[in-house]
């Protein structure tokens, strides 16, 4: 996939994400989390960083940046989801910085994965600012309608 056509397919996921947060947000598991404040985080096999943040707490929205470009850099470091990775480690089936990660700055929440796009490029992505397992799911979905556009 040509950068182009990869910025233009992952401005797409962002406004696919933007579509989802207020259903999410009614849920009350997922709305105490961070109040709306939610960011997604994208890095391309080129090594290209995409981001967004959703919301209007900067402070807030600084924090879950962080959070999803943490979970995004270790998927893209690990090619493992964010959880799995860290059971992974502690489990001793993988060194503990054998991918350039040390213990205390391990991601054991869900909410980062590899996404495979439909030319089978990876994107190593985050999602921070609800239950790890909706961050999952809010990024499987936008993928999903970015694509069918």
């Amino acid at each position: 996939m040509e950068k182009n056509e990869r910025q233009i397919l992952i401005d797409r996921i962002f406004v696919a994400i933007e579509k989802y947060i207020p259903v999410y947000m009614a849920h009350v598991e997922d709305s105490c989390i961070a109040s709306g404040n939610v960011a997604a985080c994208v890095i391309d096999d080129d090594g290209m960083v995409y981001g967004k943040m959703f919301g209007t707490n900067k402070s807030r929205l600084r924090q879950t940046y962080q959070v999803a470009w943490k979970k995004a850099s270790q998927v893209w470091l690990t090619g493992v989801k964010t959880g799995e990775y860290e059971r992974m480690v502690f489990n001793k089936l993988v060194g503990e910085n054998e991918n350039g990660i040390e213990a205390p700055d391990l991601i054991g929440w869900e909410g980062g994965q590899p996404l495979t796009i439909k030319d089978g490029t990876i994107l190593s992505v985050g999602f921070s600012g609800f239950r790890g397992t909706t961050d999952i799911e809010i990024m499987q979905k936008a993928l999903a309608d970015a694509e069918q556009i």
